[in-house]
């Protein structure tokens, strides 16, 4: 069974003995700890090792057990013209098809989960002071911690518009009928977290640490979150400064990015860390269901750089050969190679589409690897990479100041990697025409990596390519779809949370 790493590098471990000190979310009591031969509050916060615990808890929020980082960046490509889910377990299809309510899986699993870390990272920030520890590592601590907080404020706020602001290690009594804050408040807070955590984190790791936030991963978080937040100038700052660093480099090997021997590379910024047999995942086997729609790989450009309408490459019968190398990089087609066969169809774990995703499988083209057992997978999904720096500057740079040079150059970069080698972007376009081209060239970049479904919303295009049905490879419709633009822009806030808190107002529309 295949399941090396490279150098078997040591990642963050999750004790269980935080499970015993942080709440669940921020909506209920803090726990009973006793006996008092147990770990409590009150004796908890007596040594490093156990700051050491508190904030290995911090980082657990990402890696739920259903619903962690991997599962969650599948179930978004599932909302998007990307792919769709299968069975609709997490409701994803429902959200796509526009049945959005506040009770679906997705909707409540992410509210809580990120309320959850949110409690965590208060609780850390909150006590770690009075531990008795090296004073470089505290002030490392709390920076990790500080960085957390803002991705799970980032992912409220980017899904549910403003929600309660707390910063207070969990409390009912006192934050239990907390109204929403507006995005603004919460936004600001985010950047203002982000601003500890870029001044105190380490560019980069031993071995030993791997898996951490590092100074890199906080200033892509900001950039990201001034991205979607269209704070132009503050995004191209904080994309400059990842650049900036020299700690990272596009891997030459689209593919090879996302195999599990290549983990931790020179593009990698942040990824949650898996390790057989201890900490698994079933994203072999998500990935390859057969759930992705046609406009995916037909959004790929020819080699030459043009549409398939304007290649003379094109060939109607053969309708992916002499693609962007990244579509035989990213999506497994029938009669192309994979895990050293020619593909039919029965590789795919539900052959519905004639598509599926090769990002975070174990096979490659032309080799046969052994697949791993069920729910044995231990590649790690990543969160920030150094290509969504590049682009974010090239667009932020576009809508700031039109397509100059800087933006050119980034996205040529992008697009110049050696496995991929795609020509450079036609110079001379309109601020709207380079628009667009940066728009396609991240829905391929970044495909089967969550980010297409807030790309969309945020562009404002969610309302056109949410209202057209998914097809297969044949042009036969495999699910209808429906966006509804006065709703359907947020997510409702869950209905045990409104149940539990009457000042909480629900988003228009649910």
């Amino acid at each position: 069974m295949y399941h090396s790493k490279k150098d078997k590098m040591k990642k963050i471990y999750i004790t269980l003995l935080i499970s015993t000190c942080f709440l669940l979310s921020c909506s209920e009591d803090l726990l009973n700890l006793e006996p008092a031969d147990q770990s409590n509050v009150d004796t908890f916060w007596t040594s490093e090792e156990n700051a050491k615990s508190a904030l290995t808890g911090c980082y657990q929020s990402l890696r739920d057990a259903y619903n962690g980082e991997g599962s969650w960046l599948l179930k978004l490509e599932d909302i998007t013209p990307n792919a769709f889910e299968i069975d609709d377990g997490s409701g994803a299809s429902s959200i796509a098809r526009g049945e959005n309510n506040p009770t679906l899986p997705l909707i409540n699993s992410r509210y809580r989960i990120c309320y959850e870390g949110i409690g965590r990272t208060n609780t850390l920030i909150a006590n770690i002071d009075q531990v008795n520890m090296d004073e470089d590592l505290r002030t490392r601590f709390k920076a990790e911690a500080y960085f957390l907080r803002a991705l799970y404020y980032h992912n409220l706020i980017e899904y549910y518009g403003g929600v309660p602001l707390i910063l207070d290690p969990p409390d009912n009594n006192t934050q239990g009928d907390l109204p929403r804050n507006s995005k603004d408040d919460v936004y600001d807070q985010i950047h203002s977290d982000l601003d500890i955590a870029i001044q105190d984190l380490p560019p980069s790791y031993g071995a030993a640490d791997l898996g951490r936030a590092t100074k890199g991963a906080a200033l892509m978080l900001k950039a990201r979150s001034a991205l979607y937040n269209k704070n132009w100038s503050q995004a191209i700052d904080a994309a400059q400064d990842v650049v900036d660093l020299q700690e990272y480099t596009l891997f030459p090997d689209y593919r090879g990015l996302f195999l599990l021997e290549n983990e931790h590379n020179s593009e990698v910024i942040f990824d949650i860390g898996y390790q057989f047999p201890e900490i698994l995942n079933n994203y072999h086997e998500l990935f390859q269901q057969g759930n992705v729609f046609k406009s995916l790989p037909d959004a790929y450009l020819m080699k030459d750089g043009l549409t398939p309408e304007n290649s003379a490459q094109y060939d109607p019968d053969d309708p992916y050969k002499n693609r962007d190398p990244r579509l035989n990089q990213t999506i497994i087609t029938i009669g192309s190679m994979y895990n050293g066969s020619l593909v039919t169809g029965d590789e795919l774990f539900a052959d519905l589409t004639g598509f599926a995703f090769k990002k975070y499988t174990y096979f490659v083209d032309d080799e046969v690897r052994q697949r791993p057992s069920p729910n044995q997978s231990e590649i790690n999904p990543i969160l920030f990479r150094y290509a969504e720096a590049l682009l974010t500057l090239a667009e932020a740079e576009n809508e700031l100041n039109g397509p100059t040079t800087i933006a050119y150059d980034a996205i040529n970069e992008v697009r110049n990697r050696p496995s991929v080698d795609m020509p450079d972007v036609t110079p001379g376009l309109s601020k709207e025409e380079f628009r667009e081209v940066l728009r396609r060239e991240r829905r391929v970049e970044f495909a089967g990596e969550g980010l297409f479904y807030l790309d969309i919303k945020r562009w404002m295009t969610a309302e056109i390519v949410m209202n057209q049905p998914g097809l297969d490879k044949d042009g036969n419709v495999i699910e209808e779809r429906n966006f509804n633009p006065n709703r359907d822009y947020l997510w409702p806030i869950p209905d045990r949370e409104i149940l539990l808190n009457p000042n909480l107002e629900q988003n228009p529309g649910y």
